[in-house]
């Protein structure tokens, strides 16, 4: 269920959080189900760090740089939606770690639709162009929203395949810096019709390459599937369909050429068991029985340990947990049995090693020291 919306007040405190170095969607929730407010998050983040064994402060937004932002925002028509809003991504909502604020231009009425993403090479063979556009435009006329990256090749021709029906681009910088460049009229005729973009970064937020997979996590995270129509072996595209496996979403694959170098990404997803496609109903047979059942999430915001049936965590429980971890990611479940610490205890204590920069975060919801 979607929860009400934000104050102004609110909004900006949760984006001068979530825009702090060092949170990321994890720690941004952990600290709102402890202290129930950014603002009060803001308050104790020196104190978390300090007893986490950090020795840097992490360097907060001013409020006058996030109203920058926000004025940005507006003058570029779009609007930052809180997860929990009503015009939040409900199938993204359930996916793990979602991001805590998205800027959004275009018709939010897009997230309505099933999603199914469709993903491939930059250096697109004419074949793969028109296979991509096809199945966008056949995923359409069935009700389904095509959400892809953007990117030249596979993306572009999916969007193009689905212009008239809806398509969501998810963009790796700020909403007002697209890459490449050269698809921002594509953008443009995006937004202008039944579509929409999104982006988790700030706004004039020029792309770097780790920024990519951030981007592919809510691709995957948006669809109940994802289709990847060319991938090289060494592919950004097979990134966004392991994410997508470990989300729970379908993932399937459309076969090429054992000759074609851009076919040995997706031949390969078939040897591991991705859905074959050879036509769009090879995707709609597999994801009809989803719609209206998104994904059951792991990494809910609303469904925080209830730290007040415990004490404050010592520096001997500390001590536990620190010895506890290794630089092989382990489940917080099996932390908090190895322990015998309350679950709130463990929380916190991975809290503060987080925001001390001494614990890495993996899928599944596992940890890892750094």
């Amino acid at each position: 269920m979607a929860g009400p919306r934000l104050s102004d007040k609110q909004r900006l405190a949760w984006l001068r959080l979530i825009r702090t170095e060092t949170i990321g969607p994890a720690t941004f929730r952990d600290l709102i189900n402890r202290f129930g407010t950014a603002e009060t998050a803001i308050e104790m983040l020196p104190e978390l760090v300090r007893q986490g064994g950090g020795v840097r402060l992490p360097n907060v937004p001013s409020v006058a740089a996030i109203e920058d932002e926000l004025d940005a925002a507006a003058r570029a028509g779009a609007r930052f939606v809180a997860l929990g809003e009503p015009d939040y991504p409900q199938t993204l909502r359930r996916s793990d770690n979602p991001p805590p604020m998205l800027a959004v231009i275009g018709d939010a009425g897009t997230f309505a639709m099933p999603g199914v993403a469709i993903v491939g090479a930059r250096n697109a063979s004419l074949a793969g162009v028109r296979m991509a556009r096809m199945l966008a435009s056949e995923l359409g006329a069935g009700g389904y929203c095509v959400i892809s990256g953007l990117a030249r090749g596979i993306d572009a021709a999916a969007h193009e395949g689905a212009l008239a029906t809806g398509t969501v681009a998810v963009l790796a910088g700020g909403l007002d810096r697209p890459y490449p460049p050269e698809n921002l009229g594509l953008l443009e005729r995006i937004v202008d019709g039944a579509g929409a973009a999104v982006s988790e970064m700030p706004f004039g937020w020029e792309p770097r390459a780790r920024d990519f997979p951030r981007r592919n996590r809510i691709v995957a995270g948006l669809s109940l599937g994802l289709v990847v129509v060319e991938a090289a072996l060494r592919s950004g595209s097979l990134i966004s369909a392991r994410m997508a496996g470990e989300l729970g979403r379908l993932v399937f694959a459309v076969p090429g050429s054992p000759l074609d170098p851009r076919a040995a990404g997706t031949n390969g997803l078939l040897k591991d068991g991705a859905i074959l496609v050879t036509e769009t109903a090879d995707i709609l047979a597999a994801i009809a029985p989803q719609v209206g059942e998104p994904p059951r999430s792991r990494d809910r915001l609303d469904e925080p340990p209830d730290f007040s049936a415990s004490e404050p965590p010592r520096d001997s429980d500390r001590d536990k947990v620190i010895e506890a971890l290794g630089p092989t990611p382990t489940g917080v479940d099996e932390i908090i049995r190895h322990t015998g610490l309350h679950p709130a205890q463990v929380f916190m204590i991975l809290l503060e090693l987080d925001l001390a920069g001494r614990l890495e975060r993996h899928s599944g919801g596992h940890v890892s020291m750094i």
